[in-house]
C-alpha cells in the first residue's frame, strides 16, 4: 500500500509565499502521475496542478497558473509544490495525489483518476 504524507502548510499573508511537500512510500514514483489538489469548505475539490509520468506533460488550474510550480524527485520519492503570491481565495485544504493510468491531456488533473491520497495540510492566506 501506498502512503503519502504532506507537510508545509500554514499561515501566511497574502503575497507570500509556502513551499508544500509530499512524501511518498514508493520506490517508483516516476511510474505515477502526480498531483495536488485542494478543497475548501463548501466548494469541490479541484485540481491545482498535476505532472504526468514523465515531466513533459504539466497542468495548472487558470487560478494558480503563473504563480504554483510542481515538481517531483523520483530519486527522492518526493513532490512538491511551490505557492508564490498566494491569496485569500488559496485557502483550502492541499493534498498530494498519485495516478498510475495514463490519461489525456485533457483529463489529467481529474481527481477521480488518482487512487493513493495524502490526507492533506492546511493553507490559510490571510492578513
Amino acid at each position: 500500500q501506498l502512503h503519502l504524507a504532506e507537510s508545509g502548510g500554514g499561515l501566511v499573508q497574502p503575497g507570500g509565499s509556502l513551499r508544500l511537500s509530499c512524501a511518498v512510500s514508493t520506490l517508483s514514483l516516476a511510474k505515477y502521475a502526480i498531483g495536488w489538489f485542494r478543497q475548501a469548505p463548501g466548494k469541490e475539490r479541484e485540481g491545482v496542478a498535476c505532472m504526468s509520468q514523465s515531466t513533459g506533460t504539466i497542468y495548472y488550474a487558470d487560478s494558480v497558473e503563473g504563480r504554483f510550480t510542481i515538481l517531483r524527485d523520483n530519486a527522492n520519492n518526493m513532490m512538491n509544490l511551490e505557492m508564490n503570491s498566494l491569496k485569500p481565495e488559496d485557502t483550502a485544504l492541499y493534498y498530494c495525489a498519485l495516478r498510475s493510468q495514463i490519461m489525456t491531456v485533457e483529463r489529467m488533473c481529474e481527481s477521480t483518476a488518482f487512487g493513493f491520497w495524502g490526507q492533506g495540510t492546511q493553507v490559510t492566506v490571510s492578513a
